[in-house]
């Protein structure tokens, strides 16, 4: 994906720029925090010693030092420079590395912000190239105006948005893509979607998780030692509660009963505390706009995240809901598209709305929401029969065990259990369904939480179909579609279905002239 890159045949028109000269001291706190747990590790230690917590802390000022100083040695070998057709990136200490980005590979330019370079006035700038991991490229660290104007001025020069070649040269060059730049971004933006604390703490509550209680389990178990009991012993347990709670002990097989209600209560508590930490610190300030450059999204507490979404990238859309927030009528919507978002291709751009609001994203974004007249169409039944039996198959043999050691009533859940998926197939047969307009492909699947994805059919890459021994024999056959940035698939439909798909959607993309579309 990146080349490192001749130098300009005009060194002069170009000059290399470094980062701001905060930006070492905003990594130098970082390294103070990356120093805290080896610091309490040496303080615990030493704790006997009456000079363990000045050992503690000077280790921390040494690890701290460390990091700045090495900050400031990266600030200081670190430089960019923005070229006519591409981003240049010069790093290193000891060993210099050059790295360049053709402005043509580049999908999306965003801005982060994390709390301690945000306390300084700072962003870092990502230019995502569809990579992923550490073939992207990243800023570390520019004012918020300089990341602004660098975002504008690369996204200028990739669309061709410059003054071209002047007498003047270079400076005249820059000038004139400036002016470009200013004349965008005073273009008004259109607010599409926002969430104020209310939505936000309503938007929690449905985010109910119990992996936090996995995790302080983990950690229990890694630094029990410094509690002062064994938690996992539960006669120390008794002994801790022995007096605000031994009047329940007079109650026998209720205070068991009352301890496991306390228990639940308990992990309700934790899951919805956790999904109220975890929406708020992502989505805190959420506000989706419509700009002349595409969508611009921005959320987070602490971590501040700033991404602009060119529309002609978006690929599909996709619309989700919960087991229990479809019940109240909420859905998410996002988009799948060629950039990357913090290693996903999908874009979440509206994460707990009604469908009313988020039906104007969707046209927004050139997509249209299925129509009530769709002639939608479901799946063979064969293939839903056999994943039923599949599932009976796999439950039978544990039934037969139960009732083989004598126990009647446990052999009794594994056909419960059959009879459940059984008609779990049945009602996914009822809800999972296809269909097809003139422009779109529409795939709605799931049970208790239902999806939709919308693409349009002239940005489908490919369409395959396959079909294994069994579906040859029963019927059914799975279509592939191809697309940039994500993956859609239709299981277990007909075979005459699956041509008539892939012959309308290969018509489309055939009659389409691309060269006209736009950028």
């Amino acid at each position: 994906m990146t080349a490192v890159a001749d130098p300009p045949q005009n060194p002069a028109q170009y000059a290399a720029q470094r980062t701001n000269p905060l930006g070492f001291v905003a990594r130098g706190f970082q390294g103070f925090q990356r120093a805290v747990l080896p610091m309490v590790a040496v303080g615990y230690g030493m704790r006997d010693e009456p000079f363990g917590l000045l050992a503690a802390l000077g280790f921390g000022l040494i690890i701290a030092a460390f990091g700045v100083a090495i900050a400031y040695l990266r600030w200081r070998r670190l430089t960019y420079t923005v070229g006519e057709n591409d981003i240049r990136v010069e790093s290193g200490i000891l060993s210099r590395a050059a790295r360049s980005v053709p402005f043509e590979r580049i999908q999306d330019i965003s801005l982060e912000q994390t709390l301690i370079p945000r306390l300084f006035g700072l962003v870092q700038v990502r230019f995502e190239t569809g990579a992923g991991g550490k073939d992207e490229l990243a800023l570390q660290y520019l004012s918020e105006a300089e990341g602004e104007r660098l975002r504008e001025v690369v996204r200028a020069r990739k669309d061709g948005v410059t003054a071209g070649d002047t007498a003047d040269g270079g400076a005249a060059q820059a000038a004139g893509s400036d002016a470009d730049i200013s004349r965008v971004a005073e273009e008004p933006a259109t607010v599409l979607f926002s969430m104020d604390l209310r939505r936000l703490l309503t938007f929690g509550m449905f985010e109910f998780s119990l992996a936090v209680v996995a995790v302080v389990g983990g950690a229990l178990q890694t630094f029990g030692d410094f509690l002062p009991f064994d938690i996992w012993k539960m006669r120390e347990w008794q002994k801790l509660f022995a007096g605000p709670f031994s009047q329940l002990e007079s109650l026998g097989f209720a205070a068991q009963i009352i301890g496991g209600l306390l228990g639940l209560v308990s992990l309700l508590v934790v899951g919805v505390a956790s999904g109220l930490i975890r929406t708020t610190l992502r989505d805190w300030g959420f506000l989706l706009e419509r700009t002349a450059k595409g969508f611009r999204r921005r959320r987070g507490l602490l971590t501040r995240t700033d991404v602009v979404m060119p529309a002609h990238r978006v690929q599909a859309v996709r619309i989700g809901t919960g087991i229990v927030r479809s019940r109240f009528g909420w859905h998410g919507l996002s988009f799948v598209s060629l950039a990357q978002d913090s290693g996903s291709s999908n874009h979440v751009v509206a994460p707990f709305g009604r469908i009313e609001e988020i039906r104007p994203i969707i046209n927004s974004a050139g997509f249209e929401p299925p129509s009530d007249d769709l002639a939608w169409q479901r799946g063979a039944r064969n293939f839903r029969i056999d994943n039923a039996v599949a599932a009976a198959l796999i439950l039978l043999p544990i039934s037969i065990a139960m009732m083989v050691l004598d126990r009647p009533w446990l052999a009794l859940l594994p056909v419960f259990g059959a009879i459940f998926l059984a008609l779990r197939q049945a009602y996914l047969w009822h809800h999972e369904r296809n269909a097809l307009s003139p422009t779109q492909m529409f795939i709605g699947s799931g049970w208790l939480a239902p999806k939709l994805a919308i693409a349009r059919r002239v940005k489908l890459q490919s369409v395959e179909i396959s079909q294994h021994i069994l579906g040859r024999w029963r019927g059914y056959v799975t279509l592939h579609l191809g697309l940039a940035g994500g993956t859609m698939a239709l299981h277990g439909i007909t075979p005459q279905r699956a041509e008539e798909l892939r012959g309308a959607i290969i018509s489309s993309i055939a009659e389409t002239d691309f060269s006209e579309l736009a950028r």
